[in-house]
């Protein structure tokens, strides 16, 4: 008997790896076949706007992402600061812990592929009434009684719903692992956004200053005309209400550059009482020169929300399998050792011993219906699935697109926003002077301020855009995880079940020979 029991272990395990797995094999999605995302080619080269933070890039095809790739604005200041962030915030720390619950719950669940085995002892102590016959050969009516048993027991997994059910969590654990890369990605481009536009409120503030200054010293110069009677008292009233107008422009922009520093501080996990010593300014953030552009089936391999996106799918898929074998007859073997005896030093004698080994079958004939209908609910849930699959990757083109006409465009406006800079602050220059002379009269010295002033806001936050549209484009290729060691954000073990871009995905759902053909999820 005890050599039966000892070989039933086995044979399961032998039963279990030679069974099927119901339900649909998973193969990634087809790649996208478009080869571009925009219907008219893109212009591989950008337009310069002859000016520092306004030079000519160039898009080229296939060039791969740097991990650390915020680094290519060459700003140690921006570097140190989202090496911070991405340690420091508890976003990024919450996102993690979600990781190692979906690592371990996947783990729990390799279990149930391997026998039980459990331990029970007991112990009690009886008493009998005495005008009864006392069962014990000494005749006491109090006596002690222990027990002791060995219990294995084992789940075939015929049908493969526990090998479904893994599957389905390690899924899960792959989507969390990149919603953990994403979490990564949107910290950096938040952080560089945000320094971006610190930089960028900073030179408008700078730029409003000199605005305010020079419309005071316009004021000066028609006081002083004024006392000598040669323009009207209007036109000082006139300019004294522009002054005062353009001041109101300020604190606005002085109350943004506040709320900047504060969110620089809260993604680097500070309280905003504590700011962050880095500041910011156009100079310091450099474009540049070269600018990369996945191919679409390579970008949809890149992107961590479309690669969730994916992996969510894989665990609906897995899912449906689950619900499957629900529905079919659930086998278990078990094996039992016990022995009981008056005393422990009688408790492991050889004719205390009790052996029993069994099995048992189990198949739900009536239900209500409720196995199938969430069989049909795994397979809405696949269907929910595939939907949503389909639209990551749908906006996930469109956000490069969105990025590519923007860094196009976005040239253009610096460009022709210099332009008019230039010639606004020469108009401005040419109609002080004629005004000094008195050879013009002050409405055209105002018309003059107000459009330097709109034209120099204008550039800055042209200069500002094609930055943000640069950093937008890494984020929307996918951010270089791929490259990235792990040493920046101190999670080299928690990246570690995130799969890298391969050359060529296989094909999308394929039914496995088991699956009734009803069920096939194409």
């Amino acid at each position: 008997m005890m050599r039966v029991a000892a070989s039933l272990p086995a044979l399961a395990l032998l039963a279990a790896l030679g069974a099927c797995s119901v339900g649909p094999d998973f193969r990634p999605p087809d790649p996208p076949s478009a080869a571009t995302y925009l219907v008219d080619p893109q212009n591989p080269d950008l337009v310069a706007a002859g000016i520092p933070g306004g030079e000519a890039q160039k898009i080229v095809e296939s060039l791969d992402i740097p991990g650390q790739w915020w680094g290519v604005f060459q700003s140690p200041q921006l570097n140190n600061l989202i090496e911070r962030a991405l340690v420091a915030n508890p976003d990024i720390k919450a996102t993690a812990a979600s990781l190692k619950i979906a690592q371990l719950n996947a783990r729990a669940q390799r279990a149930t592929l391997f026998p039980t085995i459990g331990l029970a002892l007991g112990a009690s102590q009886n008493q009998v009434a005495p005008i009864l016959q006392s069962p014990l050969t000494s005749q006491n009516s109090i006596f002690g009684l222990f027990t002791a048993g060995l219990t294995l027991t084992y789940a075939l997994d015929i049908w493969g719903g526990n090998r479904r059910q893994i599957e389905s969590l390690e899924s899960l654990a792959e989507q969390q692992c990149f919603q953990l890369e994403g979490a990564y990605l949107s910290l950096a481009s938040n952080v560089v956004a945000a320094a971006i536009l610190e930089a960028s409120l900073r030179a408008q503030v700078e730029a409003t200053r000199r605005i305010i200054a020079a419309q005071r010293e316009t004021l000066g110069i028609l006081q002083r005309v004024s006392g000598l009677g040669a323009i009207p008292g209007a036109d000082v009233a006139t300019q004294q209400a522009a002054l005062a107008q353009a001041e109101t422009t300020l604190p606005p922009l002085e109350k943004a550059l506040a709320q900047q520093r504060n969110l620089l501080a809260n993604l680097t996990g500070r309280t905003t009482n504590d700011p962050v010593a880095e500041r910011f300014t156009l100079s310091d953030l450099k474009l540049p020169a070269e600018l990369p552009l996945s191919l679409p089936s390579r970008m949809v391999e890149q992107r961590p929300d479309v690669r969730a996106a994916e992996a969510n799918l894989h665990s609906a898929g897995a899912l449906v399998g689950v619900a499957i074998s629900n529905q079919l007859p659930q086998i278990t073997l078990s094996v039992g050792v016990g022995t009981t005896g008056i005393g422990t030093d009688a408790l492991f004698g050889p004719t205390q011993t009790s052996t029993n080994v069994g099995g048992s079958l189990l198949q739900t004939i009536i239900d209500g219906g409720a196995l199938a209908a969430k069989k049909q609910a795994a397979l809405a849930g696949l269907e929910q699935a595939e939907a949503q699959y389909r639209s990551s990757v749908l906006n996930a083109f469109r956000n490069v697109a969105d990025t590519l006409n923007a860094l196009e465009y976005d040239a253009i406006t610096l460009k022709a926003a210099v332009e008019a800079e230039r010639a606004a602050a020469s108009s401005l220059a040419i109609a002080r002077r004629r005004l000094e002379l008195g050879d013009t009269t002050y409405v055209f010295v105002l018309i003059a301020e107000l459009t330097y002033q709109q034209t120099q806001i204008t550039r800055i936050q042209a200069q500002a855009a094609r930055l943000t549209n640069t950093a937008a484009l890494f984020q929307a290729l996918g951010g270089g995880w791929w490259n990235r060691d792990g040493a920046d954000t101190g999670a080299r073990s928690q990246r570690s079940r995130c799969h890298a871009p391969t050359a060529a995905p296989a094909p999308g759902y394929i039914t496995s020979k088991t699956t009734p053909p009803q069920l096939s999820a194409r």
